[in-house]
């Protein structure tokens, strides 16, 4: 059984839709080719990127990513128009030779993930915590981005 996303009654706007149709087909490269590298897996370099949940309180963005065995100062937090970018390097802990190895599932290697925010957010007021390998990033809205209740007279 197939659910239908609800729409409101209000007027439909096609560009609107393209937000939705860019985050699936996002969603769906990840999935498909965000853990491994097209080809064969054990041959190929393997590639990775952390994975993010971005959510929204009354007066900030908060973004928290998985980031684990790698030291705070290997990361980069960047906010520019609008954007944010992680990006960094998680590094082998010792270098041992290939053939030693049964099995390689950890991945490292640099890394970078872009995220176009939802609102405006005061860059000067961000703040960034890590613990355990999960970084949390908390940006406060931006005043014209916070929501305002009008009070309107009835007559």
């Amino acid at each position: 059984m197939a659910l239908i996303p609800w729409r409101s009654l209000r007027e439909w706007d096609p560009l609107e839709e393209w937000g939705g149709v860019q985050d699936r087909l996002n969603r769906l490269f990840e999935e498909t080719f965000g853990r491994y590298p097209v080809g064969k897996r054990e041959t190929l370099e393997r590639t990775w990127s952390p994975v993010v949940d971005i959510y929204e309180e009354k007066d900030s963005i908060i973004v928290k990513a998985e980031l684990p065995g790698i030291k705070k100062d290997e990361v980069s937090i960047e906010i520019k128009d609008n954007v944010l970018t992680l990006s960094g390097e998680r590094k082998h802990e010792q270098e041992t030779k290939k053939e030693n190895y049964h099995r390689i599932e950890r991945f490292y290697g640099k890394f970078s993930r872009s995220f176009t925010l939802p609102e405006t957010v005061q860059v000067e007021k961000v703040k960034a915590n890590y613990k355990d390998g999960v970084l949390e990033i908390t940006m406060p809205k931006a005043e014209e981005a916070k929501p305002k209740a009008i009070p309107i007279k009835i007559e």
